[in-house]
């Protein structure tokens, strides 16, 4: 059975150090069997690829494409604190979308992330997930992702 970093590099992705956090958290807590992510932007080489609102200045379809980016960037977090192979299932996500007034397409958007992860873990990536429009995101980020996961004793 392909690792899930196997499984991404089929997708022609790598998980990349964690990026640094911006102020004053860190990436992803371990407690007991879970590991919480913080909030996670679509950042690729230190940089947001796009800016601005879902439905304006972004189209839906590049909001799901930046909260793919969005889920790599929360399995890197994870991977920062336990084997991403300790992972057995995921459990919760949390996606917001800065969106244009009006704009309730909000699920589609974060399908993106929901379907890495399911690319990623397999039947262990299916999970529990609120999708929430938000009026602005830091940075002037379109999408923010966070991720609960259990990990084995």
């Amino acid at each position: 059975m392909p690792t899930v970093e196997e499984r991404l590099a089929e997708m022609g992705l790598v998980v990349h150090e964690v990026i640094p956090p911006l102020a004053a958290y860190v990436p992803a807590v371990v407690s007991g069997r879970y590991v919480y992510t913080a909030g996670q932007l679509p950042f690729i080489d230190g940089a947001l690829p796009d800016t601005g609102k879902v439905g304006a200045e972004v189209t839906p379809e590049r909001g799901a494409e930046l909260a793919a980016i969005c889920a790599l960037n929360a399995i890197a977090a994870i991977k920062s604190v336990v084997p991403l192979e300790s992972v057995v299932r995921v459990v919760k996500v949390v996606g917001f979308v800065a969106c244009a007034p009006g704009f309730t397409a909000h699920p589609a958007v974060v399908n993106g992330a929901s379907n890495l992860l399911l690319e990623a873990f397999g039947e262990a990536g299916a999970h529990a997930r609120s999708a929430v429009g938000v009026a602005s995101l830091p940075l002037d980020s379109p999408v923010e992702v966070e991720v609960i996961v259990e990990i084995a004793d």
